[in-house]
């Protein structure tokens, strides 16, 4: 038990003594992606926001001014951002969270695959906005309602907006991707007659 936990300690101290300018880059180039990708969704946080308030203030405003379908296209355009506004609070929250503890390469990977995956999702899910919006525009032509065809309205309006926000964030997130993917497989972990190191492929 003595020799295990002997050992343990050299392997610890060999380690240690490694430290080198190159692990700093990697870290400081790690730290520095986790940094980008944390301002990148603030900048968008801030957009969708942005985007929200002014349709809360608009359409309340307009909904007390307006009648038939109008009316109903600037309520649901209230309705629909007030979750918009929550939700940009909640990606506020969570651009700070990304930046909290040590940012290794797996953990840069896993959350930029995550964050990748979420953007494809609501894409999906934009475009099901979108078609529902139709939908609800003919059935309201059908049928004479003012409630369908200005709910239907407001749904196309902000499933397209959606959909180019999220795929500008989509691409945008790719290009971290990338430069991730590209820089970290140049760095290799290996043993070295001192102990560990880390080696950089030109």
């Amino acid at each position: 038990m003595k020799r295990i936990t002997l050992i343990f300690i050299c392997l610890s101290a060999l380690t240690a003594s490694a430290q080198s300018p190159l692990q700093d880059s990697v870290i400081n180039f790690q730290d520095s992606i986790a940094t980008e990708r944390s301002k990148l969704l603030k900048n968008n946080m801030w957009v969708l926001g942005a985007w929200a308030g002014a349709n809360i203030v608009q359409g309340s405003i307009s909904a007390g001014n307006a009648q038939g379908s109008d009316q109903y296209f600037h309520r649901m355009n209230v309705y629909w951002n007030t979750v918009n506004l929550a939700i940009a609070g909640i990606g506020m929250l969570a651009a700070k969270k990304q930046l909290a503890g040590e940012h290794s390469l797996n953990r840069n990977q896993r959350e930029q695959q995550a964050l990748e995956k979420l953007l494809l999702l609501n894409t999906g899910l934009d475009m099901a906005y979108m078609a529902t919006g139709l939908y609800l525009k003919e059935r309201g032509a059908r049928t004479s309602s003012d409630q369908a065809t200005g709910y239907g309205n407001s749904l196309l309006l902000q499933g397209g907006f959606l959909l180019v926000f999220d795929l500008i964030q989509y691409f945008e997130n790719r290009r971290i991707s990338k430069a991730l993917d590209k820089n970290a497989g140049r760095w290799e972990l290996s043993s070295t007659p001192n102990g560990m190191g880390l080696a950089y492929r030109f």
